[in-house]
């Protein structure tokens, strides 16, 4: 093994997971096997912890101290403790500005509370698809702004591609700079607090270790993905990754599909 990266930090969807959310049994194993040689694993996900965790017991990151990095970096957990080390919820009298911006624009809104997602609807399809895809009870309340909790970390507000393009402008401007509004995907547009990103939240993880930039590598092929890939001492883009994300990488490897992960793990940390 070489000893200049002492960190790989990896985005799920689209790029540690294939396209049916399934980890391949050469990926998992692959990784398993660079933790074994001292390398620390960060999942780097806009998933909530909870959604997190099965893949972080299934690559045995407690077993190697590794982190998880929720929320885009709004929370940071060492897995092998089960502490947070790091948090930045929204600010709670954004959460008002969201969800009246939603209600006005015809839009639904959905939050997260420890194993729950809460929100006002029912039967939305894109709603739905995050309750599977994080693994957690989907919980329709009367009154978004009496069945949250709070800290909140961050909002979704799902809807058809054309009517969030159109909304996210809108809705940044009504948050006046607490927190801010972009898509992850075209169907998702996510709230986070201002200053939220996933470079800045690996930054803190690699504070803690002792360690800087140049001992990171970053994986991912999402927009959320381009700030790490470029603060990484590698940054890798998946090659199902748009071409945005390709640009602000310095090496492309495999796409999800085909063990892309263990590609960059195979090429840069084992021997």
């Amino acid at each position: 093994m070489q000893d200049k990266y002492r960190i790989l930090a990896l985005d799920i969807d689209g790029t540690l997971a294939r396209n049916d959310r399934s980890i391949s049994e050469y990926t998992q194993q692959t990784l398993i096997q660079a933790q074994k040689q001292g390398i620390r694993i960060v999942i780097a996900s806009g998933r909530p912890a909870f959604g997190i965790s099965p893949i972080a017991d299934q690559l045995r990151l407690a077993d190697y101290g590794g982190y998880v990095l929720a929320y885009n970096g709004g929370e940071i957990w060492d897995w092998q403790t089960k502490s947070r080390i790091y948090e930045k919820p929204l600010p709670d009298e954004s959460i008002p500005v969201i969800y009246e911006a939603c209600r006005r624009a015809g839009v639904d809104v959905m939050t997260y509370c420890g194993s729950e997602i809460i929100t006002e609807t029912k039967n939305n399809h894109y709603i739905l698809l995050s309750s599977k895809r994080n693994r957690m009870q989907l919980t329709v309340v009367p009154s978004f702004l009496q069945g949250i909790r709070y800290p909140i970390f961050k909002c979704m507000i799902v809807g058809e591609p054309e009517r969030l393009q159109e909304f996210e402008p809108r809705l940044n401007a009504a948050l006046e700079g607490r927190a801010v509004a972009y898509r992850s995907e075209p169907f998702y547009l996510e709230v986070v607090p201002a200053g939220i990103d996933k470079a800045a939240c690996l930054q803190v993880i690699l504070s803690h270790l002792g360690l800087d930039r140049s001992s990171l590598i970053a994986c991912g092929d999402g927009y959320n993905d381009i700030s790490m890939i470029r603060y990484a001492g590698l940054g890798v883009a998946m090659e199902n990754a748009n071409d945005q994300v390709k640009q602000s990488a310095d090496y492309i490897t495999l796409s999800n599909e085909a063990d892309g992960v263990a590609h960059v793990v195979n090429t840069f940390l084992l021997s």
